[in-house]
């Protein structure tokens, strides 16, 4: 064989012979280092922006309702009422201290006379309505004759208003008539059912023929009425 004919096998021999293999260490190209960088990167802001879902969806408790107080600040002030006046009376007669007396506003009778001492030994307070409110200004004469009409009460037509005056028995009302002394409510609707059925008192004696007026009561009522 010529030398031109082995040097043409030899390099057809070198076309044909594979690629000569690399060593083991080099067979897996390692990743670049800015791309890790960027997955890491990427995986902390997805972590921040997850932890920033929840917590903006996390269940929150109601609002507490605000206090009492301060609702009633934003209230107008009302103004208190002002205190009732007391009222003032002179209790007189049987009484152990008479005098003015005052007392709180919507007293009664009987708190004055009991204010005054209380009704001596032995008196009566007679036909005193004692349940009767106080009026300002009013006399409350226990166990005299002829009481006089309370302060503020319109006198009814036929009774005079001044002390001492003698009442009509023909106008007085059965009120009236049951303010006299030694006559209660059940022998005042007498002299008034016995007015209505004989058409009026013609005098001052005719009260004795009312049921329940004896000659000793008739003698204490003659000077104090009239026909």
């Amino acid at each position: 064989m010529g030398t031109d004919t082995r040097d043409r096998l030899h390099s057809l021999m070198g076309r044909l012979r594979p690629p000569e293999t690399p060593p083991s260490g080099r067979l897996r190209a390692g990743p670049d280092r800015s791309n890790v960088r960027i997955l890491v990167l990427i995986g902390v802001v997805a972590a921040v922006v997850a932890a920033g879902y929840l917590w903006l969806a996390r269940p929150r408790p109601p609002a507490a309702p605000l206090p009492s107080a301060t609702l009633a600040d934003t209230r107008p002030a009302v103004s208190a009422s002002p205190a009732a006046a007391p009222v003032v009376v002179h209790v007189l007669g049987k009484v152990k201290h008479p005098g003015v007396i005052t007392l709180p506003s919507g007293s009664r009778v009987a708190e004055a006379i009991e204010a005054a001492g209380g009704v001596r030994p032995g008196a009566k307070t007679g036909a005193l309505n004692l349940a009767r409110k106080l009026v300002d200004g009013e006399q409350i004469p226990v166990g005299v004759r002829g009481s006089a009409p309370a302060a503020g009460a319109p006198a009814p037509p036929g009774a005079s208003s001044a002390p001492g005056t003698p009442l009509d028995l023909n106008a007085a009302t059965a009120d009236q008539l049951d303010a006299l002394p030694g006559v209660g409510p059940v022998l005042a609707q007498r002299i008034v059912d016995y007015r209505t059925q004989h058409g009026g008192f013609r005098s001052v004696e005719q009260l004795q023929d009312v049921s329940g007026i004896g000659a000793r009561r008739f003698a204490d009522l003659k000077p104090m009425v009239r026909v």
